[in-house]
């Protein structure tokens, strides 16, 4: 069930049975020559949508911008400060608290969000620790790419040229999404270089066409479809055994 389709009622007749939700989380950047800027959203987007129509789990609106400084030097691209976007997800946090959600699993598809997600659970149990009490909300993250067994399909699928941004992997799982929307593009060379990431000018210059160690034409929608029915099921075995944990 999705939540930004379900009435309150809904919620309400949910949460006498479950306190569960699952949230997910991305960015709104760059993803080079064939990559959708909404990339990162897209995937923990989809995965969570499929796994709530097959399990019944309840799914939140996407936090769909996120940490994107260093692509800012890439027109489209959108960011929040870390400041800002920690007390966005605060905001969020208390508004399903206090509604009586108390495992909140944030599905997070872009790398760059993990520190300020984290400091921000960090935030929301600080005013539990201060006082001595136990915070009656847990909070988990995971990345879509990293669970169970996605990781290494991924390896199957691409074994040269995933890379790390604007991958064959991820490419293909918003293609899955959105097959019109596909991009056939000349790429060169065929796989990006690597190297570290900086601010948005360093990785305009070390990066110009926005890849990282990728080679995201051999994208398709038969992989994506794969990745996504694979992350569903670990997703939903994942956010099961979370919310099954004692309080």
């Amino acid at each position: 069930m999705q939540l930004s389709t379900a009435t309150w009622q809904e919620v309400e007749a949910y949460l006498k049975h479950a306190r569960g939700l699952i949230i997910p989380i991305g960015s709104h950047e760059q993803h080079g020559p064939n990559g959708h800027l909404g990339t990162d959203a897209i995937c923990p987007e989809v995965i969570a949508a499929e796994a709530g129509l097959e399990d019944g789990i309840l799914i939140a609106p996407t936090f769909n911008v996120g940490q994107a400084q260093h692509h800012m030097g890439f027109p489209g691209t959108i960011t929040l400060r870390p400041s800002t976007m920690l007390a966005a997800l605060q905001d969020w946090i208390s508004s399903f608290t206090r509604h009586g959600f108390t495992r909140l699993y944030f599905l997070n598809g872009h790398g760059g969000n993990v520190a300020t997600i984290q400091a921000a659970f960090s935030e929301a149990y600080a005013p539990w620790s201060l006082k001595g009490e136990a915070a009656p909300f847990a909070c988990t993250l995971q990345n879509w790419w990293e669970l169970r067994g996605v990781a290494d399909l991924c390896k199957r699928l691409f074994p040269v040229g995933d890379g790390s941004h604007a991958t064959a992997s991820e490419v293909s799982v918003t293609y899955y999404k959105y097959p019109d929307f596909q991009k056939r593009v000349d790429m060169s060379p065929k796989i990006a270089p690597t190297g570290p990431i900086r601010d948005a000018a360093d990785y305009r210059r070390r990066f110009p066409d926005g890849r990282i160690g990728s080679d995201p034409s051999q994208a398709s929608v038969e992989a994506g479809a794969e990745l996504v029915a694979a992350a569903k099921a670990a997703l939903i075995a994942d956010a099961r055994r979370f919310f099954g944990e004692n309080d």
